[in-house]
Parts: structure tokens; C-alpha cells; sequence
């Protein structure tokens, strides 16, 4: 059971989370979450490869595909970086001794 103390906020989820949540929430394959990236964004070096370092909390999107994946996943860009932003701070904490 986890107790949580009053007006204390539940750390984020992961972007990869997110990303992975919203993606099968309408229905893409990681194939077709790449493509249509690739597509919107008008970058072909997008792979399915590179969605699934993502939502494995490998590799965290920038900030030039946080803006497309939040219009292609319909997420808000706040929450994808809050989301990135609790990635980054898991990595360090896994980092740290």
C-alpha cells in the first residue's frame, strides 16, 4: 500500500509512458506512430527503432519531437515535458550511488 503525505504531487510518468499510453490509446503500432511522425514532421529519419528507444525510457525525445508527438498523439507539449523531465530525473536517480 503507498501512503502519501497531504499536498504532496505524485512524481510524473515517464515519457515513455506517455508515449506509449496515447499511442495505443488511438490505436498505432510503433510502426505507424514512425510514419506518421516522419510524415507530419517532413524528417524520414524517424524509425520505428528510434519510438521504441523512447517508450523503453532509452533515449527521451527533444524538443523538436516532443512538439510533434504532442500533436500527432493529442498531448498537451506542458505534459510531454513534465513527462520528460520525470525521465530525466529517474535516469539520474539510477545513475546516482
Amino acid at each position: 500500500m503507498i501512503v502519501r503525505a497531504a499536498g504532496v504531487t505524485p512524481p510524473a510518468e515517464p515519457v515513455g509512458s506517455v508515449i506509449r499510453q496515447a499511442r495505443s490509446r488511438l490505436g498505432y503500432s510503433q510502426y505507424g506512430i514512425a510514419d506518421e511522425l516522419a510524415r507530419i514532421s517532413g524528417n524520414g529519419s524517424l524509425t520505428r527503432d528510434e519510438v521504441a528507444r523512447w517508450e523503453r525510457g532509452k533515449r527521451i525525445p527533444g524538443p523538436y519531437w516532443r512538439q510533434w508527438i504532442s500533436q500527432v498523439l493529442d498531448v498537451g507539449s506542458s505534459d510531454l515535458e513534465q513527462a520528460a523531465r520525470a525521465a530525466r530525473q529517474a535516469r539520474r536517480a539510477r545513475v546516482l550511488p
